[in-house]
């Protein structure tokens, strides 16, 4: 699948990109208690998940129970679409499907911009999926700016920023795309406090 061909270097040349390294660019943000849904959940799915190890049972026991949980802060007023295919550019090579999507938006049929994060799940080494992360928030930009101007408003009009994740379940490493600067947090945030972690996701998504 084309996404998964990228790395930073390929994602760095083809698309012009200026990347920033840095130690949590995220502000500080108030933690969010997880609910005792979630708590239970994971309870019973954590270790299901590391048993097997692989990058289908952490997405399924431990990312997809946190995403959902997110989707229920915010109220439903973000959709959240797994195994998505998701082609923007042939030509660039932006096809293929992605681990998960999210959009502000509560439609679940139909995806609707604008799509605010993009999380690619990898059972190991979180620098190796940094690229096709990338090269997917890229087409979640292409995706915003074609949207935006299919109702009218010239591409410059939308402005925010693209968010990505790449994760195990027990770490999480943030990116932000903004115009053509990637921004990549050097060091991942832990699993725990759950609070601390559904704090940033929340505000990612619904901001």
């Amino acid at each position: 699948m084309p996404y998964s061909k990228f790395n930073l270097v390929s994602v760095q040349t083809t698309f012009g990109l200026d990347i920033h390294e840095t130690v949590h660019f995220l502000p500080d943000l108030p933690p969010i208690t997880p609910d005792s849904l979630l708590k239970d959940t994971l309870a019973e799915t954590i270790p299901l998940a590391l048993a097997q190890g692989n990058e289908k049972a952490r997405s399924e026991w431990i990312i997809n129970p946190i995403l959902t949980a997110v989707r229920r802060l915010s109220n439903a007023q973000v959709s959240i679409f797994s195994g998505r295919e998701f082609n923007i550019d042939p030509e660039q090579e932006l096809v293929g499907y992605v681990d998960f999507l999210i959009a502000r938006s509560p439609r679940l049929l139909v995806l609707e911009s604008p799509i605010m994060m993009m999380v690619e799940a990898k059972p190991e080494n979180l620098n190796a999926g940094l690229g096709q992360c990338a090269a997917e928030m890229i087409a979640a930009q292409i995706f915003n700016q074609r949207s935006n101007q299919a109702a009218g408003h010239s591409s410059s009009d939308y402005d925010a920023p693209i968010y990505g994740c790449v994760t195990n379940g027990e770490l999480w490493k943030f990116l932000k795309l903004h115009h053509k600067t990637l921004t990549i947090d050097l060091e991942p945030y832990a699993l725990e406090p759950l609070g601390r972690l559904l704090g940033i996701l929340l505000h990612l998504v619904c901001q």
